[in-house]
């Protein structure tokens, strides 16, 4: 999706940090994590609880690699004029679905059942999707990233570092955008594990704070995307706020995180 990047540094750092921890809320990582977290709860219990951080690392170190190539090619490379229409469309496409899929899950859950989230890339991975090796889930992670909506950002990133220096500034972007996943993954990941080890009917509780935060979040970037790009009187009023609107966000998802977090710390009712 499309992102105007401001041109102050120490604005732009925090904006691209603020990015990586709501690009660590897609519901395609947290379901990936979910099932990764799932998989080795039981035999691996230590390594269930580090899903989210390894996950976030692995897509991370790609972001970084993207951003450091683009870097390196910037001064002679210009994006084409259909890239920004294209990527746009998949992203409000993509949005849009998984936040009708989740927004189903929860709504459609059987009263006794914990809500897991619903993703879509996570169907493409195979035996992948049940892996118990650390360098196997960084891997997961890492092919997460080659997608046209992760690529696009690290190339935005690269191209925008070149007005602060070059590649060493991209690496940074890359790495910050890295850190705030591996907050939000990795919070995840001992959330996830921790709901995992009840079934009690706050952990139900806490599953659909968190299922319909995360379908509203997905539905709501969707649609101020899609009013963004259509509407240029919503383009011009967004114009410049763009760490506020991710600030705003990420305090959204954050809250509804801490209620299903709090939940899912209550004891066990004997």
């Amino acid at each position: 999706m499309e992102i105007d990047l401001p041109r102050d540094w120490a604005a732009l750092c925090a904006l691209v940090f603020v990015l990586g921890m709501k690009h660590g809320f897609d519901a395609d990582h947290l379901a990936t994590i979910d099932g990764l977290t799932r998989f080795n709860a039981r035999s691996k219990p230590r390594l269930a609880r580090l899903c989210g951080m390894l996950f976030s690392l692995g897509h991370g170190i790609v972001v970084v690699a993207i951003a450091l190539m683009v870097s390196l090619v910037a001064a002679h490379w210009q994006a084409p004029a259909w890239l920004e229409a294209s990527g746009m469309a998949i992203s409000v496409l993509f949005l849009t679905a998984l936040g009708l899929l989740n927004l189903h899950a929860v709504l459609s859950a059987a009263p006794h059942e914990v809500v897991r989230p619903v993703g879509l890339k996570g169907r493409w991975l195979g035996g992948l999707a049940q892996s118990s090796h650390p360098l196997l889930i960084m891997t997961v992670g890492a092919l997460f990233a080659l997608s046209f909506d992760t690529v696009s950002q690290a190339a935005l990133f690269a191209v925008t570092a070149e007005h602060f220096g070059g590649w060493r500034e991209a690496a940074l972007l890359g790495l910050l955008f890295m850190l705030g996943m591996l907050v939000t993954d990795g919070a995840n990941g001992l959330w996830i594990s921790r709901l995992i080890r009840r079934s009690d009917e706050v952990a139900r509780i806490a599953s659909r704070v968190m299922g319909v935060a995360v379908s509203l979040l997905s539905l709501g970037v969707a649609a101020f995307g899609l009013a963004k790009w259509t509407l240029p009187a919503v383009d011009a009023w967004g114009e410049g706020k763009e760490l506020a609107f991710g600030t705003a966000v990420m305090l959204t998802i954050a809250l509804a995180f801490v209620a299903a977090l709090r939940l899912a710390r209550r004891p066990v009712k004997a």
